[in-house]
């Protein structure tokens, strides 16, 4: 069995969540959407739906989870 890496978690989750880059959440509206995420999915689940966006959305897929890391990132730093 892995360790499960926290921050790929919380990307994982804000990738699945209905933040849009495009609002410019704050950092604590990031924090509850991927508590909100993981609490409702779960790791393996958050994991599981990524894998599905990816294949089912190709497309865009990359460009929202590039932004996901990195507003993961700015709200987890410090």
């Amino acid at each position: 069995m892995t360790a499960v890496d926290l921050d790929d978690v919380r990307i994982e989750a804000l990738f699945l969540s209905d933040l849009q880059g495009s609002d410019q959440p704050t950092p604590e509206s990031i924090r509850a959407a991927v508590t909100e995420t993981v609490g409702r999915l779960g790791e393996g689940g958050c994991a599981a739906l990524v894998a599905q966006e990816f294949g089912e959305h190709p497309d865009c897929a990359p460009t929202r989870m590039k932004w996901a890391r990195g507003a993961v990132r700015k709200a987890y730093a410090g």
